[in-house]
């Protein structure tokens, strides 16, 4: 379970948080307001595995979404507030808030909140397949090793690996080039920054997809890149 839902009465931050959080692979609801909170939430509950209340709203507060929240579930709750006062983040934590998080905030960060908070509460820790197979390569999540059509050893670096590993996970997904590089590097790609594209060069490069026009790893222009290949995923 990896479903988010969010409210703040702000229509840009809404927006961001969504492209964002969708971008790493959650799926996210919206609510305005405490009135289509409360439905989403009556709606989705069982499926939440966090959500997202702003402390001021225009016709409630976050600390009565909490209140809500906490007496029909134990899903994690973050909290946003653009108060700087000790009192709210006390409040909030009181009423069973798991986190809090004051603005301005960065995407970036409320994103390592939630990794946080799904690492403690094992929401992370669903059994993820040990072997990728995708048109003759198998990769190998627990030896970390690539072996190619022939049984051949693909020799990769281990940024190399984790970007294929990346990949493969999220095959025929867009992914863009700051997702890639805070995979890989834990950060985001500057504006001059051109090692991604050396990386996915050489990255096709040993994949024999180095040609003029990729199969595997493609270029979408604007947005970032599409491992377009059939993947199959296994235990054995």
């Amino acid at each position: 379970m990896r479903k988010i839902l969010i409210v703040d009465d702000d229509q840009k931050t809404r927006t961001l948080l969504k492209t964002y959080l969708e971008k790493n692979q959650y799926d996210v609801g919206l609510a305005h307001n405490g009135e289509t909170f409360t439905a989403e939430f009556n709606r989705y509950a069982d499926e939440l595995s966090l959500v997202i209340l702003d402390v001021m709203l225009p016709d409630t507060d976050g600390f009565a979404l909490c209140k809500m929240v906490r007496r029909r579930s134990n899903v994690p709750i973050i909290m946003l507030t653009a108060s700087s006062d000790e009192t709210d983040r006390v409040v909030g934590l009181e009423l069973g808030a798991d986190d809090y998080i004051s603005k301005p905030y960065s995407p970036r960060e409320l994103l390592a909140r939630i990794k946080a908070i799904h690492r403690r509460t094992g929401m992370d820790n669903v059994a993820a397949p040990r072997f990728y197979r995708f048109v003759g390569y198998t990769l190998d999540t627990v030896e970390r090793t690539v072996t190619g059509p022939n049984g051949e050893h693909v020799p990769l670096t281990g940024l190399d690996f984790q970007l294929l590993k990346y990949f493969v996970e999220h095959a025929g997904d867009i992914l863009d080039r700051n997702v890639l590089c805070e995979e890989t590097r834990g950060r985001d790609a500057g504006p001059m920054d051109r090692f991604l594209d050396v990386q996915i060069s050489r990255l096709r490069l040993r994949l024999n997809d180095g040609g003029r026009q990729p199969l595997l790893i493609k270029t979408v222009r604007g947005a970032g890149y599409v491992f377009s290949a059939d993947v199959t995923a296994s235990n054995v």
